[in-house]
């Protein structure tokens, strides 16, 4: 595993301008098709959220009906078993009985939206992209093209024209994104003590410690 450590200091020396220059190279345009905030396949959407950003959407989303913790988050699946018990180490934004993000929306034209799009997650901000540094994440497989550090991954919108001041504000995101993952993973690997749960239980270490499904702490 390369050093957490140094991997943060190089995300956070990234120039917010360079990147815009590969994303421009690049190019993207979102045609919203939802493709991104749909399961694929038999799989669940899998967009990985952080503990505050799921506060935020809790907020978002207050508006219009009180939302539990399990109304925007669940468990990231992997390393739990086929009922969903054992331990992971992500959050992931909930799913619908489809399999697609419970935020989603969708005209009858087809025309995607999302109905947090103030507060959606670093992650949806900046999809199809990622940087390509340590410990940091690649949404939906491996690229499919790339530009200096920036990687893009599947996507219909890619190749589109974009203007300066998007790219920059992408660019931005970009950058944040990969310092939060960082930082989140250096604080999931200083706050984590094993949690020892039941046969039946489920548990998510994040930065702020062992939680439940619910999001209170583990134990409670």
């Amino acid at each position: 595993m390369q050093d957490l450590e140094a991997e943060l200091e190089r995300a956070r020396e990234l120039d917010v301008a360079t990147l815009a220059d590969a994303i421009e190279t690049i190019g993207f345009e979102c045609t919203r098709c939802g493709a991104c905030c749909k399961s694929e396949a038999d799989d669940p959407h899998t967009a990985t959220v952080f503990p505050d950003e799921v506060r935020d959407v809790q907020a978002a989303a207050g508006a219009e009906t009180d939302r539990d913790w399990r109304d925007v988050a669940r468990p990231m699946p992997y390393g739990l078993d086929e009922d969903g018990a054992g331990e992971t180490f992500e959050w992931a934004l909930q799913a619908d009985s489809c399999g697609d993000c419970t935020f989603y929306r969708e005209d009858d034209d087809g025309t995607g939206a999302c109905s947090v799009h103030g507060s959606r997650p670093l992650i949806c901000q900046t999809y199809p992209f990622s940087v390509a540094l340590g410990g940091t994440s690649q949404p939906m497989g491996e690229a499919v093209d790339e530009a200096e550090m920036v990687r893009a991954h599947e996507c219909e919108g890619l190749g589109r024209d974009i203007s300066r001041a998007d790219a920059e504000e992408l660019a931005g995101a970009l950058k944040a994104r990969a310092i939060r993952e960082l930082e989140e993973a250096i604080d999931v690997r200083e706050a984590y003590a094993p949690a020892n749960p039941e046969p039946s239980a489920t548990v998510v270490h994040d930065s702020e410690g062992a939680k439940r499904p619910d999001g209170s702490a583990y134990p409670n």
